[in-house]
């Protein structure tokens, strides 16, 4: 009987199998949650078996988190990796806002797994050692534009950057995740192409006005 050991692929192949179990266990936990997910249905949707998704994760949890890991860590490395120092502060918020903006809505289900974590309250995501200071290279980033910006009389002083953050996170989440009751509502689909340019620039539009406004 071949051992777990030596069913495992090696290299560029394990590689390869870890990145396919977790697109597909990503879209199983962002479309049924993590209670309704099951290991069997993203094993019968991969070229692996239940035993292999054990072997690489050790489990259900332990699979749910490896997907909320890398989910964040998407959007870290891309905040993170923004090159704006050429760039006015201004527009550097604004480079930021629309990373951001661009990001959700060609990731919903990141979305969705952060909007199931939190009916959790994030009880898995606190269990990861990964994600522990992941964001404060990205609020270090945000925090020099800030700086500069104050610095060149463009921005107010003494702004919280993530205060900035969540302002830019809330607009981007709420158009994403509540894109369906909205539009049910209101009849407005929120992720109309036609309207996309518009709710991108407003959004700049109401960073920008926070920052320079005068308490």
């Amino acid at each position: 009987m071949r051992t777990q050991q030596a069913e495992a692929p090696a290299g560029r192949d394990a590689d390869r199998t870890r990145g396919e179990i977790l697109d597909v266990a990503t879209h199983e936990f962002a479309d049924k949650g993590y209670a309704g997910a099951r290991v069997d249905e993203i094993a019968a949707k991969t070229r692996t078996t239940k035993r292999m998704i054990y072997y690489y994760f050790g489990g259900k949890e332990q699979l749910y988190v490896a997907v909320l890991e890398r989910a964040y860590t998407v959007i870290r490395s891309l905040e993170q990796g923004l090159d704006v120092a050429h760039l006015s502060p201004t527009e550097a918020i604004r480079q930021l806002a629309e990373l951001t903006f661009d990001h959700h809505e060609a990731h919903p289900d990141f979305i969705r797994l952060v909007s199931i974590e939190n009916i959790h309250r994030a009880e898995h995501l606190v269990r990861s050692t990964t994600l522990v200071g992941l964001a404060n290279p990205a609020v270090d980033v945000l925090r020099q534009i800030l700086e500069r910006g104050a610095a060149a009389g463009e921005f107010r002083d003494g702004v919280d950057p993530i205060d900035v953050h969540m302002l830019i996170s809330a607009f981007c989440v709420f158009r994403t995740a509540n894109r369906y009751t909205f539009n049910a509502i209101f009849n407005r689909d929120m992720l109309d192409p036609t309207r996309r340019a518009h709710y991108r620039t407003m959004l700049g539009d109401v960073v920008i006005e926070y920052l320079t406004a005068r308490h």
